[in-house]
């Protein structure tokens, strides 16, 4: 419990830490969103009444301490260029950047540990060279350029989907899955490889451990030796990268999301970033640091439980 405490404490005041550099960040970036907003053949009346319905003619403390009462609230103000608030703006934008991260970590997690597991198990085998050289492909191609063969691929030379065509779930949910299971792919792979190769590595430099020698004198079987006591070790180390994993694929799909034109969250940023849509940068910029520091929270409650000896 007290570590739990500790943790938590330390998540809430890096939270508080990071909400307060956003906001900072995004005052002291030259140009005036209002002027953006109205073109700048408006009035120094207008500009200045558009700045005093959003705040903005306050100074820094009080529009820090407004933004951090409605954003615990889920409150992020409304959007200077759509004109909505900015919290249906981007849930709307949410799932679909969601949906496309479970499925690539789903994908990574199903094929990196049986994967990872079988290249360490037949060490210097063929198919340990076979994944191996694999991985070290799928490790030299990045995701945009993958996407981009996979369009080209099973879009355009196979026809086994439109390429730009984004399905819906509510729409057609096996539309929608036949459409995401390609971008997803393509996140994956690259880091699919990374994932078996970090594995292969860990598995590895555990099976050199005196306690496995231990295990064997006793009779135990290699896979028994494996799974019962190697993986657990293992998997420690690999935790730490799946976690860095996760909230890279959760956080960073906007470049996947332009190859395939998907209605996500990493396209709402760019326009926003474009368009000088503070309101709507800040809140998409504060997910990605929060959803990173909670992967990283999970993690360490998820190291306490496989090896209860971690202290912070």
């Amino acid at each position: 419990m007290k570590y739990f405490i500790k943790k938590f404490c330390t998540l809430i005041i890096t939270l508080f830490i990071i909400s307060f550099v956003t906001f900072l960040a995004f005052q002291v970036i030259p140009g005036d969103s209002a002027v953006t907003a109205l073109g700048t053949d408006a009035s120094p009346e207008q500009v200045e009444a558009l700045r005093e319905s959003y705040g903005l003619n306050k100074n820094i403390a009080e529009r820090y301490g407004d933004w951090l009462f409605h954003a615990a609230r889920g409150d992020f103000g409304e959007s200077v260029n759509y004109g909505i608030p900015v919290g249906e703006l981007v849930g709307d934008r949410f799932f679909v950047t969601a949906g496309l991260g479970i499925l690539s970590i789903l994908i990574i997690v199903v094929l990196s540990l049986p994967l990872g597991i079988l290249s360490a198990k037949k060490e210097g085998g063929l198919w340990d060279r076979l994944i191996t050289l694999i991985s070290q492909i799928g490790m030299a191609v990045p995701p945009f350029f993958l996407g981009m063969l996979i369009t080209l691929l099973f879009g355009i030379v196979l026809k086994w989907f439109i390429p730009g065509r984004y399905v819906s779930f509510s729409e057609s949910p096996a539309g929608y899955l036949h459409y995401m299971i390609f971008p997803a792919l393509a996140i994956a792979v690259p880091k699919t490889a990374m994932m078996v190769k970090f594995l292969r590595s860990s598995v590895l430099r555990q099976m050199k451990s005196d306690y496995v020698r231990t295990a064997r004198s006793k009779g135990n079987t290699e896979n028994k030796v494996l799974y019962r006591h190697v993986l657990k070790n293992a998997l420690i180390p690999v935790i730490t990268f799946l976690g860095m994993v996760i909230a890279d694929v959760l956080a960073g799909s906007i470049i996947i999301e332009q190859v395939f034109n998907l209605p996500g969250m990493g396209r709402l940023l760019i326009v926003g970033i474009s368009n000088r849509d503070f309101p709507v940068v800040q809140a998409i910029v504060l997910y990605i640091a929060v959803l990173v520091i909670m992967v990283n929270f999970i993690v360490d409650m998820i190291y306490r439980l496989i090896d209860p000896r971690i202290t912070v």
